[in-house]
């Protein structure tokens, strides 16, 4: 039986090229000179480190222009974490990279395709979801169905099988 994943993955080494071209134009920029701001990647956590709070705004710009470069989807950085103070007057932020899809968003995805009487069965397995279906045409109609949603996390779909 036909049949394709549904996954949410970010290259990490991709990320790791943008953090270092942003470190080199933080480094060369006027406005930031003498400045104590950097950057930092642990695992899936970018941690911003700004003297104040319009350097801080530059700097989640400069990262969302070198993830685009890049040819990532910035929708896969996660700023919903508040800047908190740091030593002194300089605020720190943590930034995630998101990887898999959520529980919340998987159940919603398998709603709407369920809800549109496909003719195709979607199971959730672990953060990804397998969609199967008997002809390909209707995992075609699938994909389109779950693009037309409003998902601000970037979807791959991949191992389209016959």
């Amino acid at each position: 039986m036909p049949s394709f994943d549904i996954v949410s993955k970010t290259d990490i080494h991709e990320i790791d090229n943008a953090l270092n071209g942003m470190r080199r134009e933080i480094e060369t920029r006027f406005d930031f000179k003498g400045s104590r701001c950097t950057v930092e990647r642990t695992e899936n956590d970018i941690t911003l480190l700004a003297d104040d709070a319009p350097k801080l705004e530059q700097m989640q710009e400069l990262l969302k222009v070198y993830v685009t470069r890049r040819k990532l989807d910035a929708g896969a950085l996660d700023y919903s974490n508040k800047p908190e103070r740091a030593a002194g007057d300089a605020l720190r932020q943590v930034v995630t990279v998101k990887q898999g899809i959520a529980q919340d968003l998987g159940k919603s995805i398998v709603k709407a395709i369920k809800d549109s009487k496909m003719k195709v069965q979607v199971s959730i397995q672990g953060d990804e979801l397998r969609v199967t279906g008997k002809k390909r045409d209707d995992l075609q109609d699938a994909i389109a169905l779950v693009r037309g949603l409003k998902i601000e996390q970037p979807l791959q779909y991949v191992n389209f099988r016959d």
